[in-house]
């Protein structure tokens, strides 16, 4: 009971285009999946290329890392697939996964966060954080998410203790510019018990999650901008909610970066629509 749950439909037929909201309604989790053939002769256990769209119980996104993993893991493990890599064909352009050992890698693109200049931001990094020191703000624009980063100061202990009112980021964010909040901190990779490079939380409930356990997307941002605070390309990840989850990060000279996780089949069955 770790990690960030997720429904995978497997889509047989089209389904009529209001029913998938409906189903992550009825899911109730922070993402809902839909995996569809990409022609009428497709197979789950054969074919190498799938159509995927991820739900939230609001509306649609446009990248979904943990979800995007649940899929390729109920077609690995569930349906057996044969190829060595599946891509799926998103909102985000084409997303690869394979099997690497007992984790999965997705193939994810790599996102800047700009400079940002405070005072614009103020009442909402307020909101999220209250009183504590903050050592930098970052903006992605292609992501909309808006980045903290807590001062070095602080432990680990510090940001699971944070208390976030998502009603209060509604309230002091409606210029629709933010869509996701990333409060992260630097973690003491040196160490002998916790060996993690950074941490983070991530709450987005203008998409309709307070927040979220951890988050494929939010890690397409804090990538970038930790190789670069670091001077790494390969690092561990902890993202610190109340569930938990570890994050396995590799920059790839191609400008996309590599995330790695596990995925464990819990519940499944048949949807009658």
């Amino acid at each position: 009971f770790r990690g960030n749950p997720a429904a995978v439909c497997l889509l047989e037929d089209e389904l009529e285009e209001g029913c998938h909201q409906k189903i992550a309604i009825e899911m109730k989790l922070s993402e809902t999946a839909f995996i569809r053939k990409l022609h009428p002769s497709d197979n789950f256990t054969k074919s190498s290329r799938f159509a995927l769209r991820w739900f939230t119980p609001t509306n649609e996104v446009r990248l979904c890392g943990h979800a995007t993993l649940a899929s390729a893991a109920v077609l690995f493990h569930k349906k057996k697939n044969m190829n060595s890599s599946l891509t799926f064909a998103t909102l985000s352009g084409e997303l690869k996964a394979r099997q690497v050992g007992g984790r999965i890698i997705l193939d994810m693109p790599l996102y800047l966060a700009y400079p940002q200049d405070l005072p614009e931001v103020q009442e909402l990094v307020k909101a999220a954080v209250d009183n504590m020191n903050v050592q930098d703000v970052r903006y992605s624009p292609d992501t909309k998410k808006l980045l903290v980063r807590l001062s070095d100061a602080y432990e680990r202990s510090d940001l699971e203790k944070l208390e976030v009112n998502a009603q209060e980021l509604l309230r002091t964010e409606t210029s629709k510019k933010v869509e996701g909040l990333i409060v992260t901190l630097k973690g003491k990779a040196g160490g002998k018990l916790d060996c993690y490079d950074f941490y983070s939380r991530y709450f987005a409930p203008w998409n309709g999650v307070p927040e979220d356990p951890v988050t494929g997307s939010a890690h397409t941002v804090l990538s970038s901008y930790w190789s670069q605070q670091l001077g790494k390309k390969e690092m561990c990840a902890f993202q610190c909610s109340g569930r938990g989850g570890e994050v396995k990060i590799l920059l790839r000279d191609d400008g996309r970066v590599d995330i790695g996780g596990q995925a464990v089949l819990v519940l499944e069955g048949s949807l009658t629509v």
